[in-house]
Protein backbone atom coordinates (compact mmCIF):
# COMPACT_ATOMS: atom_id res chain seq x y z
CA UNK A 1 0.00 0.00 0.00
CA UNK A 2 1.66 3.54 -1.02
CA UNK A 3 1.34 6.42 1.33
CA UNK A 4 0.82 9.95 0.59
CA UNK A 5 2.33 13.18 2.33
CA UNK A 6 2.21 16.65 1.22
CA UNK A 7 5.41 16.04 -0.51
CA UNK A 8 3.66 13.63 -3.29
CA UNK A 9 4.59 15.01 -6.75
CA UNK A 10 0.58 15.52 -7.44
CA UNK A 11 0.10 17.93 -4.75
CA UNK A 12 -0.19 21.54 -5.71
CA UNK A 13 1.45 24.30 -3.36
CA UNK A 14 -0.76 27.39 -3.19
CA UNK A 15 0.82 30.64 -2.58
CA UNK A 16 -1.27 33.18 -0.16
CA UNK A 17 -1.20 36.61 -1.06
CA UNK A 18 0.14 38.71 1.93
CA UNK A 19 -3.37 39.48 3.63
CA UNK A 20 -4.52 36.50 3.58
CA UNK A 21 -1.18 34.55 4.81
CA UNK A 22 -1.45 37.02 7.71
CA UNK A 23 -5.15 36.33 8.64
CA UNK A 24 -3.87 32.48 8.63
CA UNK A 25 -1.21 33.79 11.39
CA UNK A 26 -3.36 34.53 14.19
CA UNK A 27 -5.51 32.39 14.97
CA UNK A 28 -3.94 29.07 13.32
CA UNK A 29 -6.01 27.89 10.63
CA UNK A 30 -7.56 24.40 10.66
CA UNK A 31 -6.35 22.45 7.57
CA UNK A 32 -7.19 19.12 5.77
CA UNK A 33 -6.52 17.27 3.23
CA UNK A 34 -9.60 15.21 1.24
CA UNK A 35 -7.98 12.24 -0.68
CA UNK A 36 -9.87 12.28 -4.26
CA UNK A 37 -9.62 9.38 -6.73
CA UNK A 38 -10.15 10.15 -10.32
CA UNK A 39 -8.88 7.20 -12.62
CA UNK A 40 -6.44 5.82 -10.60
CA UNK A 41 -4.44 8.98 -9.94
CA UNK A 42 -4.69 10.44 -6.66
CA UNK A 43 -5.10 14.23 -6.01
CA UNK A 44 -5.60 16.51 -2.94
CA UNK A 45 -7.46 19.90 -2.40
CA UNK A 46 -6.77 21.46 0.69
CA UNK A 47 -9.60 23.08 2.90
CA UNK A 48 -9.05 25.81 5.10
CA UNK A 49 -11.25 27.00 7.46
CA UNK A 50 -10.55 30.40 9.66
CA UNK A 51 -11.77 31.16 12.80
CA UNK A 52 -12.22 34.27 14.25
CA UNK A 53 -9.64 36.49 15.99
CA UNK A 54 -10.08 36.59 19.78
CA UNK A 55 -7.61 39.25 19.79
CA UNK A 56 -9.88 41.96 19.60
CA UNK A 57 -12.80 40.98 22.29
CA UNK A 58 -10.00 39.80 24.53
CA UNK A 59 -8.45 43.36 24.75
CA UNK A 60 -12.17 44.68 25.06
CA UNK A 61 -12.49 42.17 28.12
CA UNK A 62 -8.84 42.86 29.48
CA UNK A 63 -9.51 46.76 29.48
CA UNK A 64 -13.16 46.79 31.26
CA UNK A 65 -11.58 44.67 33.54
CA UNK A 66 -8.73 47.27 34.35
CA UNK A 67 -11.02 49.82 33.80
CA UNK A 68 -13.10 48.29 36.99
CA UNK A 69 -10.40 47.74 39.03
CA UNK A 70 -9.20 51.26 38.11
CA UNK A 71 -12.51 52.73 39.80
CA UNK A 72 -12.35 50.17 43.14
CA UNK A 73 -9.21 50.79 43.90
CA UNK A 74 -8.38 52.53 47.48
CA UNK A 75 -4.92 53.91 46.96
CA UNK A 76 -6.30 57.47 46.29
CA UNK A 77 -8.74 57.50 49.25
CA UNK A 78 -5.15 56.33 51.57
CA UNK A 79 -3.11 59.10 50.26
CA UNK A 80 -5.47 61.82 50.52
CA UNK A 81 -6.01 60.84 54.26
CA UNK A 82 -2.51 60.75 54.79
CA UNK A 83 -2.56 64.24 53.55
CA UNK A 84 -5.07 65.29 55.96
CA UNK A 85 -6.62 66.43 52.60
CA UNK A 86 -10.17 65.12 54.59
CA UNK A 87 -12.71 67.29 52.26
CA UNK A 88 -11.16 65.67 49.22
CA UNK A 89 -11.11 62.26 50.75
CA UNK A 90 -14.70 62.83 51.57
CA UNK A 91 -15.57 63.31 48.07
CA UNK A 92 -13.48 60.06 46.95
CA UNK A 93 -15.08 58.15 49.39
CA UNK A 94 -18.06 59.14 48.16
CA UNK A 95 -17.20 58.35 44.26
CA UNK A 96 -15.69 55.22 46.01
CA UNK A 97 -19.53 53.70 47.10
CA UNK A 98 -20.75 54.52 43.76
CA UNK A 99 -18.45 52.54 41.99
CA UNK A 100 -18.95 49.81 44.27
CA UNK A 101 -22.90 50.10 44.21
CA UNK A 102 -23.14 48.65 40.85
CA UNK A 103 -23.36 49.82 37.26
CA UNK A 104 -26.77 51.61 37.60
CA UNK A 105 -24.74 53.58 40.50
CA UNK A 106 -22.55 54.52 38.34
CA UNK A 107 -24.92 55.48 35.21
CA UNK A 108 -27.23 57.63 37.87
CA UNK A 109 -24.19 59.32 39.55
CA UNK A 110 -25.52 58.41 43.32
CA UNK A 111 -26.52 55.45 45.47
CA UNK A 112 -29.96 54.15 46.29
CA UNK A 113 -30.15 52.71 49.57
CA UNK A 114 -31.34 49.94 48.37
CA UNK A 115 -28.11 49.03 46.63
CA UNK A 116 -25.89 49.08 50.07
CA UNK A 117 -26.32 45.73 50.12
CA UNK A 118 -24.19 44.89 46.58
CA UNK A 119 -21.23 46.17 48.07
CA UNK A 120 -19.15 43.70 49.77
CA UNK A 121 -17.94 43.68 53.34
CA UNK A 122 -14.41 43.60 52.80
CA UNK A 123 -14.78 46.99 50.81
CA UNK A 124 -16.72 49.15 53.00
CA UNK A 125 -14.27 47.44 55.85
CA UNK A 126 -11.51 48.73 53.95
CA UNK A 127 -12.87 52.11 53.46
CA UNK A 128 -13.65 52.58 57.24
CA UNK A 129 -10.14 51.25 58.53
CA UNK A 130 -8.47 53.92 56.40
CA UNK A 131 -10.89 56.70 57.83
CA UNK A 132 -10.23 55.18 61.25
CA UNK A 133 -5.82 55.04 60.79
CA UNK A 134 -5.56 58.82 59.46
CA UNK A 135 -7.67 60.03 61.97
CA UNK A 136 -6.83 58.05 65.23
CA UNK A 137 -9.97 56.60 65.83
CA UNK A 138 -11.84 59.83 65.13
CA UNK A 139 -13.33 59.19 61.54
CA UNK A 140 -15.20 55.85 59.94
CA UNK A 141 -18.30 54.48 60.01
CA UNK A 142 -18.10 52.33 62.39
CA UNK A 143 -17.65 55.14 65.12
CA UNK A 144 -20.35 56.63 63.06
CA UNK A 145 -22.32 53.12 63.97
CA UNK A 146 -21.12 53.24 67.24
CA UNK A 147 -22.14 56.65 68.36
CA UNK A 148 -25.77 55.67 66.17
CA UNK A 149 -26.26 53.00 68.94
CA UNK A 150 -25.38 55.12 71.72
CA UNK A 151 -28.45 57.36 70.59
CA UNK A 152 -30.72 55.31 70.17
CA UNK A 153 -30.66 55.36 66.39
CA UNK A 154 -32.35 58.72 66.96
CA UNK A 155 -30.82 60.63 63.98
CA UNK A 156 -31.62 64.22 65.55
CA UNK A 157 -28.90 63.12 68.45
CA UNK A 158 -27.03 61.03 66.27
CA UNK A 159 -26.39 64.45 63.92
CA UNK A 160 -25.87 67.00 67.07
CA UNK A 161 -23.50 64.61 68.73
CA UNK A 162 -21.82 64.55 65.43
CA UNK A 163 -21.79 68.02 64.75
CA UNK A 164 -24.18 67.68 61.56
CA UNK A 165 -26.43 70.28 63.58
CA UNK A 166 -25.18 73.42 64.87
CA UNK A 167 -26.95 74.80 67.97
CA UNK A 168 -28.47 78.71 67.60
CA UNK A 169 -28.02 81.49 68.87
CA UNK A 170 -31.82 81.65 70.39
CA UNK A 171 -33.01 81.83 73.85
CA UNK A 172 -35.04 78.24 73.28
CA UNK A 173 -32.17 75.35 72.35
CA UNK A 174 -32.70 74.49 68.80
CA UNK A 175 -30.26 73.21 65.98
CA UNK A 176 -30.19 73.47 62.61
CA UNK A 177 -28.57 71.74 59.92
CA UNK A 178 -24.80 72.69 58.88
CA UNK A 179 -24.38 74.33 55.42
CA UNK A 180 -22.52 72.08 53.05
CA UNK A 181 -19.67 72.63 52.69
CA UNK A 182 -18.81 75.33 54.32
CA UNK A 183 -19.80 74.57 57.63
CA UNK A 184 -18.40 71.23 58.10
CA UNK A 185 -15.47 70.54 59.54
CA UNK A 186 -12.30 69.33 57.26
CA UNK A 187 -9.90 69.24 59.80
CA UNK A 188 -9.09 66.77 62.36
CA UNK A 189 -8.08 68.69 66.09
CA UNK A 190 -9.50 68.61 69.53
CA UNK A 191 -12.87 70.40 68.89
CA UNK A 192 -13.68 68.49 65.79
CA UNK A 193 -16.68 65.81 66.92
CA UNK A 194 -16.36 62.40 66.47
CA UNK A 195 -17.47 60.71 63.78
CA UNK A 196 -17.61 63.87 61.57
CA UNK A 197 -16.69 62.32 58.90
CA UNK A 198 -17.18 60.74 56.35
CA UNK A 199 -20.34 62.75 55.50
CA UNK A 200 -21.89 59.98 53.10
CA UNK A 201 -25.28 61.19 53.20
CA UNK A 202 -25.66 63.72 55.93
CA UNK A 203 -27.69 65.93 52.97
CA UNK A 204 -29.63 63.04 51.33
CA UNK A 205 -31.52 62.03 54.32
CA UNK A 206 -31.45 58.73 56.48
CA UNK A 207 -32.24 56.00 54.55
CA UNK A 208 -28.84 55.15 52.92
CA UNK A 209 -26.77 56.01 56.19
CA UNK A 210 -28.92 53.52 58.07
CA UNK A 211 -28.16 50.92 55.35
CA UNK A 212 -24.41 51.44 55.57
CA UNK A 213 -24.45 51.55 59.08
CA UNK A 214 -26.51 48.67 59.74
CA UNK A 215 -24.39 46.71 56.65
CA UNK A 216 -23.19 43.29 57.66
CA UNK A 217 -19.97 44.85 57.28
CA UNK A 218 -19.98 46.68 61.28
CA UNK A 219 -21.94 43.88 62.85
CA UNK A 220 -18.90 44.07 65.49
CA UNK A 221 -20.37 47.41 66.72
CA UNK A 222 -23.66 46.19 67.69
CA UNK A 223 -21.38 44.10 70.59
CA UNK A 224 -19.43 46.65 71.20
CA UNK A 225 -22.23 49.09 71.69
CA UNK A 226 -23.78 46.54 73.80
CA UNK A 227 -20.76 45.93 76.39
CA UNK A 228 -20.54 50.29 76.70
CA UNK A 229 -24.09 50.62 77.73
CA UNK A 230 -23.66 47.51 79.74
CA UNK A 231 -20.56 49.27 81.50
CA UNK A 232 -22.48 53.03 81.73
CA UNK A 233 -25.15 51.23 83.63
CA UNK A 234 -22.60 49.66 86.00
CA UNK A 235 -21.43 53.30 86.75
CA UNK A 236 -24.85 54.48 87.20
CA UNK A 237 -25.52 51.58 89.73
CA UNK A 238 -22.42 52.19 91.70
CA UNK A 239 -23.41 53.52 95.77
CA UNK A 240 -22.82 57.69 95.78
CA UNK A 241 -19.55 56.95 97.81
CA UNK A 242 -17.83 54.82 96.02
CA UNK A 243 -16.73 56.40 92.68
CA UNK A 244 -18.83 59.08 92.13
CA UNK A 245 -17.83 61.49 94.83
CA UNK A 246 -14.50 62.15 96.63
CA UNK A 247 -14.38 63.43 99.99
CA UNK A 248 -12.85 66.95 99.77
CA UNK A 249 -11.04 68.35 103.44
CA UNK A 250 -9.56 70.96 101.82
CA UNK A 251 -11.34 73.41 103.78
Amino acid sequence: MSTHSLQSPNYRHRTLPLGRRHLLASPPPTLALNQKSNNGSTNYSQIISISPSPVKAAFSVTSTSSAAAQSTSFDLLSRLLSANDFREADNETRRLLIALAGEAAQKRGYVFFSEVQFIAESDLKTIDQLWRKHSNDKFGYSVQKRLWEKSDRDFTKFFIKVGWMKKLDTEVVQYNYRAFPDEFIWELNEETPEGHLPLTNALRGTQLHTCILTHPAFADEDETAVVEDNQEEAKQRLPLGKGLFKSNYSF
